[in-house]
């Protein structure tokens, strides 16, 4: 079966839904699709769809782990929790067949090498697959999901808005995903900004990503950190924006608001106390940036998962 035949309803896309879980399909246009999987069971739950060799994958492993299987099952190929993973081969076609873990998410974008020629005409020279001396091979990339990924990924998992904007929806994230993931692309990045071509400088910065994370709940001032990694200031805001797409604050932000959500999820903390973990002394200092995050509050969030 080829894509191009597949119906645009995720409901009535053919891919097997199962009690404690989904798999879902939504066509956002020609050439251009995205799955979603969430397996809450206890067993490892199998999916296939047929797809030729024009399409480009990629997968997100958002929560738990799953393998592709490839020839047969004479090649397995595994996808772990925060990672995704880039498929592409010209050559032949690579249907997906996927054993999804149990209790795992995975969200995958589907496009077609014209489609996405379409999206990034202007930036084709620097995606490295999209070279004239690459456009005949076969390409496998694999990465890390960057917490701004992450929240774009769950709000696909976790879409609760009207179904009338759904397509909209979903194709706006879809882009926003795939601009994320070539923002963060570090080979490229390192060739664009010359001071990033000292390993050292960029040791120093994921250092930095490292501090700020471990203590999110009081991070140390820009001058503070500067110090710390021994980087000029300049060096680490202009680093940071190159590797990581965003500034210091900014991914700070995403990454505290991500772990809340996760936390709030879980169900073992009250919203005060999620807060607090993330570092806000008031629970409305809390809840006003969850609002400017997700768009609602903790409480509304949680009673919309059911």
């Amino acid at each position: 079966m080829n894509l191009n035949n597949i119906k645009n309803n995720s409901e009535d896309s053919g891919l097997k839904n199962i009690a404690s879980g989904s798999f879902n399909e939504t066509k956002l246009d020609d050439g251009f699709f995205v799955l979603t999987y969430q397996n809450e069971t206890d067993e490892v739950q199998t999916v296939e769809r047929e797809i030729d060799s024009r399409f480009i994958q990629f997968h997100f492993c958002i929560k738990g782990s799953s393998e592709f299987i490839f020839n047969n099952g004479n090649y397995r190929l595994k996808i772990e929790e925060e990672n995704s993973l880039l498929l592409y081969n010209p050559q032949r076609d690579l249907p997906i067949h996927l054993e999804v873990h149990a209790k795992s998410w995975l969200v995958s974008i589907l496009v077609s090498i014209k489609k996405f020629h379409g999206l990034f005409s202007q930036e084709a020279d620097y995606i490295t697959f999209l070279s004239d001396d690459n456009k005949d091979k076969k390409y496998y990339k694999d990465g890390k999901i960057t917490p701004s990924m992450a929240i774009a990924l769950n709000q696909l998992i976790n879409y609760n808005l009207n179904s009338s904007i759904k397509h909209l929806y979903f194709k706006g994230k879809a882009l926003e995903l795939l601009s994320l993931y070539f923002n963060r692309s570090e080979d490229a990045d390192i060739e664009q900004c010359p001071f990033l071509v000292d390993e050292t400088n960029v040791i120093k910065i994921r250092k930095a990503k490292d501090i700020i994370i471990a203590r999110m709940a009081e991070p140390p001032t820009l001058q503070e950190l500067s110090d710390e990694i021994g980087l000029s200031l300049k060096k680490l805001k202009e680093g940071f924006k190159q590797i990581y797409g965003d500034s210091v604050f900014s991914f700070l932000f995403d990454y505290k608001m991500e772990v809340a959500r996760k936390l709030l999820e879980a169900g073992n903390h009250n919203v005060n106390e999620v807060g607090l973990k993330v570092g806000y002394s008031t629970s409305s200092h809390f809840i006003s940036a969850f609002k400017k995050k997700y768009g609602t509050t903790p409480k509304k969030y949680l009673m919309a998962l059911g």
